[in-house]
């Protein structure tokens, strides 16, 4: 099963119509797909303590931990991932572990274009992901209307959704 986590919190975010583009395609290809909103699962913030009995803690730690590969969904502020998928990964790391994972970025400019490594660096070290090594990253041009518009984007999410769904079957068959 591919989990794909949207972690905007904004109601219009482009990171989002990515998530919903790579669910598109992937249930095309006759994946097993999940597409899980932050929104939807209000989260305390990390305190070392109370926080990770929560229940919706609880529920996304146990969807990372089904899934074969997880594609993240998010949005690009001051260069690097929104606090909200932070904020997650620090409440479920351990479910993580050994998880294939690529990644969906929307942001307003090209300048921050590899802003995701810090991130996929810190899945890698501290949990053992392995991190697809092609990632989408869109600005604002791609969309239209809340929609993929952007020929080339459409494909390069097919590509990252293929790769992920490939290497999440491998692993797990290992």
């Amino acid at each position: 099963m591919i989990l794909i986590l949207s972690a905007s919190l904004n109601s219009e975010s482009n990171s989002r119509v990515l998530a919903r583009e790579a669910q598109r395609l992937l249930e095309k290809l006759g994946e097993s797909v999940t597409l899980l909103d932050l929104r939807d699962f209000p989260l305390p913030l990390c305190d070392a303590g109370p926080a990770y009995s929560h229940a919706n803690v609880a529920a996304l730690n146990d969807h990372i931990a089904r899934a074969d590969a997880v594609l993240v969904a998010t949005p690009i502020y001051n260069f690097d991932t929104n606090a909200a998928l932070k904020n997650l990964i620090e409440l479920t790391g351990s479910a993580w572990e050994n998880k294939v994972v690529g990644f969906l970025c929307a942001a307003g400019g090209m300048a921050s274009y590899m802003s995701v490594m810090s991130f996929a660096n810190s899945l890698m070290l501290d949990f053992r992901s392995i991190i697809v090594p092609r990632f989408v990253y869109a600005t604002g041009d791609g969309f239209v209307d809340g929609q993929v518009s952007n020929p080339d984007l459409r494909r390069r999410v097919e590509e990252l959704a293929r790769a992920a769904a490939r290497m999440g079957r491998l692993l797990a068959a290992a």
